[in-house]
């Protein structure tokens, strides 16, 4: 495992490459899922993937409409018609692990729900795994990972990427079925 000293951007190329070496070392992966607000960081992956002749299907789950605004996605129309038209899932829902919950808690002034408590310990072994854990739950309810298989899930504080783990996904529904294999980089703090 790499820690970094710090979170952040800065860690993004570094991130993809101990992504892409892992996939590479363990055949039996074929899907990596990213958290993305605008599609950006996918194309240094992609990249890095590509230089390495490293093959992989590529899901990013952006942040849900309403996320920035009422009626609004922060990620361009014509960066996601890019991405889908070179064979990258984009995925936009709601947030697995808050959505609904984070609506009711709002509303009423406070407090906490089950699955704003779950997110909030995930995020005590930093704001990535909570991420990953959510953002793979996302992805295998919209039937964009294979039910039942290893994936790669990478994310981040805020922008770019400095956090990646392995696991297998469940349903949001069985969400407990959810087994965290790996941390393949995180950083120190986050």
């Amino acid at each position: 495992m790499r820690i970094f000293e710090k979170n952040g951007w800065q860690n993004t190329e570094e991130v993809a490459r101990i992504v892409c070496d892992y996939v590479k070392e363990h055949p039996y992966i074929h899907n990596v899922v990213m958290a993305s607000k605008t599609g950006y960081t996918i194309d240094i992956f992609r990249k890095t993937f590509t230089d390495a002749g490293v093959d992989a299907k590529f899901t990013i789950v952006t942040h849900c409409y309403g996320d920035l605004g009422p009626g609004q996605c922060e990620m361009d129309p014509a960066k996601r018609r890019e991405l889908e038209d070179e064979g990258v899932r984009v995925i936009t829902a709601t947030h697995a692990l808050s959505g609904a919950e984070r609506g009711i808690v709002n509303h009423f002034g406070g407090g906490w729900t089950p699955a704003i408590l779950m997110a909030d310990t995930l995020k005590m072994l930093g704001q990535g795994m909570k991420v990953g854990v959510e953002i793979s739950l996302m992805a295998m309810d919209n039937g964009a990972v294979p039910y039942g298989e290893e994936i790669v899930a990478v994310g981040g504080c805020g922008h770019g990427a400095d956090y990646a783990i392995t696991l297998i996904p469940g349903h949001s529904n069985n969400l407990f079925e959810t087994k965290v294999i790996d941390i393949l980089c995180k950083p120190r703090i986050s």
